[in-house]
């Protein structure tokens, strides 16, 4: 068996071969994208395992790799800093540390979930996006009412942007706002209107995957839980059997309070946050 680990970038890769001596076999720096580097994974000698950090596109790799190799370790980035901490670092050492990590058995390895599943995750975090921008774009059209005096509530009302609030805001004139003023409103406008038009077609295809998903719906019956929360956690959980008891699932999303405890002393902080966002 041979061990391969792997220093993934966009443009070059670095690759280290170890035998089962932990010695090493050959070293490569593979230049070019992700195709020429799986044209140097296939010619790789059988059997082989092969370790890598994961990174943007992980699960792309996984997906190429993982037929090619006896089996294939996506070690967590985090996690590897604690293990292997050096002041020499480059591909070549990372690629080599990687490696001996895989001989041994100490590889810290991630969740790798299926294509259909990364690509809901991927469809969440853009809804997410685009939430945040419009939320900048409510904040601009305010900060420009500011600066220029403008009462943003005419006539008592409670929101900025309910159909009448922003009808009004299309008919405020340049005397109102001066032609910068009144500029910045009409285009930020324009963006508002866009980004809700954006937002509603991912939430249409959101609706689609919760409702055939059954852990989505029975999260549903749970008072207070909406779709949203219900979406991200079956996502982000996938296969609830990868945790065997509810401490590691709530570790996981970062919710169980940082600890420091030694002797008799147990100091217990705020909560992790570690885990997807």
């Amino acid at each position: 068996m041979l061990y391969v680990g792997l220093d993934v970038h966009t443009n070059r890769s670095s690759l280290c071969i170890l035998n089962d001596a932990g010695a090493v076999v050959n070293r490569q720096e593979v230049k070019g994208g992700w195709p020429k580097l799986l044209e140097v994974v296939k010619g790789i000698a059988q059997p082989f395992s092969l370790c890598y950090e994961a990174s943007c596109g992980y699960g792309y790799l996984y997906d190429r790799i993982r037929p090619l190799a006896a089996r294939v370790a996506v070690a967590h980035p985090g996690k590897l800093r604690l293990i292997y901490r050096s002041k020499r670092k480059n591909d070549r050492f990372d690629a080599e540390k990687l490696g001996k990590l895989l001989l041994l058995e100490m590889v810290p390895q991630v969740h790798v979930p299926k294509v259909d599943v990364r690509n809901w995750r991927s469809l969440i975090t853009w809804r997410q996006r685009l939430i945040e921008k419009r939320v900048s774009c409510k904040n601009l059209i305010r900060s420009a009412l500011r600066e220029m005096g403008v009462e943003p509530l005419p006539g008592g009302g409670r929101s900025l942007w309910t159909r009448k609030s922003i009808a009004w805001l299309k008919q405020l004139s340049e005397a109102q706002l001066g032609p910068v003023g009144l500029l910045r409103v009409q285009m930020t406008l324009d963006e508002l209107a866009s980004l809700k038009q954006r937002i509603s077609r991912v939430e249409k295809e959101l609706a689609k995957i919760a409702d055939t998903h059954p852990g989505v719906a029975l999260l549903r019956t749970i008072p207070g839980v909406g779709i949203r929360t219900a979406e991200a956690f079956c996502a982000w959980v996938d296969d609830i059997s990868r945790f065997t008891r509810t401490g590691q699932l709530g570790a996981y999303f970062g919710l169980v309070p940082c600890q420091d405890s030694s002797a008799e002393k147990n100091r217990l902080g705020h909560i992790t946050r570690e885990g997807p966002r």
